[in-house]
């Protein structure tokens, strides 16, 4: 679509329009909501300004990026948002020439931007192109943005970063004075006075300098700019995030510059959607819901893993006042929100900074606590060093509760959880452990918060796969449970959320198989392991894990070191690839992982 054309007052029909757009699928799809609806005159603006098709449009995260998917081919298009087969709620290359990268962790777009930008200036096309980037106030809280920011202002390439403040959590304007000195420095006049007064006062030295610079700093000290100043790169703002006018004109000015320009904008989340204006979490990501109401269309009845975590741990803080924990911006997500609200001084949300929160958690455990790290499978990525470093180095008891492992649908390859297994099976004093169903979830927290070691445990999205094994024994450390013993020749091995798929697959076989609950991957029941070979020669293995690294690996390993060779073993575990968005059964269907497409293939083995 082209916006180039079309004046201030059509683009804001236009807006308009694809807040109804993005509204209307969302409630049906689900998806990111908020933070997309407030972003929409940022991103119209930047299609207005910038050129689409040379400048490299950058978004951090990129949830909020469904305006540029709109404006970019894809309106016919987006009632497939996030569906299987259809367009990706992130920005993703493969879909689109105009999506720039990859994104669906936070704080990369100013390395990003950073990178193209030496990119553009090796290929001499600085007068041609520049970098924008798009980056919410939420992603400024990671380290990865100063690491980015630090160079950027010590090299200067031109870049136009604009800043998405939606939860005004960088600063608050302060009054008619910040909004003056705001558009001021915005204007052309003052950057054209600003290069003509510093060029004047190079000639006098290096106290002229000085003096003009504390002039420009005493001024800047009533906005919230003096940071990124300090850091060698230009700042514009608060501006209005919804006054498309201002917008066009700031993002023209900078544009010109020629050099590294953050533009803080500040935007109401929700904006166009009542029910959802303001800060409230709920509404940053959503399920199907009423347009009129706003009210949930998908209610669970069965208690997902998520809440079982949660439960488990507000019992076990009850009776250990040393418990702690923290999570990485996902409150409510990971549950952990309902422990700061009862717990206040021993639960934190440290913000965008996995690598703090898992660094920091090992101080508190050096110091006698008993740390819950609860992040999500996929985000757990993003601090692997610290896990490693900072924690089994030091053989220090920290818990990682890892949510969302295995597949997490709609969100597709950046987020699915599937590599934790195989990144943490390989560190020294790490021990892995699964529950499969609400029972076990308890005793394995009962464990975890004894553990003197470094310990990890992982749970799906949603709820467990149910499963009809009622007996559940105490966990003790590498000792897995038999669930059904049987004479044939068969034993399915289930770890985690792979025991309901076992146990939903033996269903369907036409005989009665044995089935173990592994409880353990690192360390392994070597004794029960060793008996199961003597029984059976067919094993299948069952974990919502990557098969490269995952328990397949760890049961081949074992069998390798015991030489034994006797054994078929065939893992259902996920091929080496990144797996794409979608419902989970969709998913779950084209890999072959269905119960029924599980029985078949046991069947022919």
């Amino acid at each position: 679509m082209n916006v180039k054309e079309k004046s201030i007052e059509e683009l804001a029909l236009l807006c308009g329009e694809i807040r109804e757009e993005i509204l209307r699928v969302v409630s049906k799809n689900g998806g990111h909501l908020s933070s997309t609806l407030g972003a929409t005159e940022l991103i119209v603006a930047m299609h207005k300004v910038f050129d689409v098709k040379k400048d490299p449009f950058i978004f951090d995260v990129s949830h909020q990026s469904y305006a540029h998917k709109l404006l970019t081919g894809r309106w016919d298009s987006f009632d497939t948002l996030r569906q299987f087969g259809g367009i990706c709620g992130y920005t993703k290359p493969s879909e689109s020439d105009y999506d720039y990268f990859v994104a669906g962790h936070s704080s990369t777009s100013i390395s990003l931007g950073v990178g193209a930008a030496k990119a553009i200036a090796l290929k001499g096309e600085q007068n041609e192109r520049i970098p924008v980037v798009m980056i919410g106030d939420g992603s400024m809280t990671a380290g990865m943005v100063y690491e980015a920011l630090n160079e950027l202002g010590d090299r200067k390439y031109p870049m136009v970063i604009i800043l998405n403040d939606n939860e005004m959590s960088i600063a608050k304007p302060i009054g008619a004075i910040s909004r003056m000195l705001s558009s001021a420095m915005a204007s052309p006049f003052y950057q054209r006075f600003k290069k003509t007064t510093e060029s004047f006062v190079d000639n006098f030295g290096e106290s002229a300098r000085y003096i003009a610079k504390r002039m420009e700093e005493s001024l800047k000290l009533v906005t919230p700019g003096i940071l990124f100043e300090e850091m060698g790169i230009d700042y514009i703002g608060p501006v209005d995030g919804h006054n498309l006018g201002q917008l066009i004109d700031i993002f023209e000015t900078a544009k010109k510059l020629q050099r590294p320009v953050i533009i803080h904008a500040q935007t109401l989340k929700g904006k166009g959607y009542e029910i959802a204006e303001g800060h409230e979490e709920k509404w940053h990501g959503v399920g199907p819901f009423d347009i009129k109401d706003g009210q949930s269309l998908k209610k669970s009845s069965t208690k997902s893993a998520t809440q079982i975590y949660t439960e488990a741990l507000l019992h076990l803080c009850e009776k250990d006042e040393k418990i702690v924990g923290a999570t990485a911006a996902m409150p409510s997500g990971t549950g952990l929100n309902v422990l700061m609200e009862k717990y206040p001084t021993r639960f934190w949300d440290v913000a965008i900074a996995e690598q703090h929160a898992v660094t920091s958690m090992a101080a508190l455990a050096k110091e006698g606590f008993k740390p819950f790290c609860t992040i999500y499978s996929t985000f757990l990525q993003r601090a692997y060093d610290q896990v490693i470093h900072d924690t089994c180095l030091m053989d220090l008891p920290v818990v990682f509760a890892l949510d969302r492992a295995g597949i997490v649908g709609e969100d597709g390859e950046t987020h699915q959880g599937v590599f934790d297994i195989s990144f943490l099976r390989t560190l020294p004093n790490m021990t892995l452990f699964a529950p499969r169903d609400e029972k076990s979830f308890h005793q394995a927290m009962k464990f975890a918060a004894t553990f003197e070691h470094p310990c990890a445990l992982r749970y799906p999205r949603g709820s467990f796969i149910e499963n009809d094994f009622q007996e559940s024994q105490t966990f003790e450390l590498g000792k897995s449970q038999l669930l059904k013993s049987t004479n044939s020749d068969i034993l399915l091995i289930g770890y985690g959320n792979g025991v309901g798929r076992a146990y939903q697959t033996s269903l369907l076989l036409d005989e009665d198989v044995s089935i173990l609950d592994l409880r353990f991957v690192k360390p392994l029941d070597r004794d029960m392991l060793l008996a199961m070979a003597k029984k059976h020669k067919k094993w299948f293995i069952f974990s919502d894990s990557s098969k490269m690294g995952g328990v397949g690996s760890a049961i081949l390993e074992f069998l390798n070191e015991e030489k034994i060779l006797d054994i078929v073993v065939k893992s259902f575990e996920y091929e080496d690839c990144f797996i794409t968005h979608g419902s989970t059964t969709l998913i779950e269907e084209s890999l072959g992982l269905l119960p029924k497409q599980l029985a078949k293939k046991i069947e022919a083995t």
